[in-house]
């Protein structure tokens, strides 16, 4: 699982790599769409990074005999909200 995590990691810091803006080959709209799809990628990496926090998080949890239980007040989280997304550490009460 570890293998799994850090191979993604490495992905996503292939994805992001910052865009080239050679000024004497591309016009004005073309540097702008190349901004864009960088800022787009940034955005992207943050949000892997998100969850890749919250998987290692379920993994701690797991480790430590807590995971299925709430984080707020200490309840079973339910189990159709685990299978959505195992990282949930709050149940749906706590959530809202």
């Amino acid at each position: 699982m570890q293998a799994d995590i850090r191979a993604l990691d490495e992905t996503a810091k292939e994805s992001t790599r910052p865009v080239e803006l050679d000024q004497t080959r591309v016009g004005r709209l073309s540097r702008m769409d190349a901004m864009q799809g960088q800022q787009m990628a940034k955005e992207g990496e943050r949000r892997r990074q998100k969850q890749l926090q919250k998987i290692k998080s379920a993994l701690q949890r797991i480790d430590d005999n807590d995971f299925g239980y709430c984080s707020v007040c200490d309840e079973e989280i339910d189990i159709r909200r685990l299978e959505l997304d195992p990282s949930n550490n709050r149940c749906i009460t706590c959530a809202e």
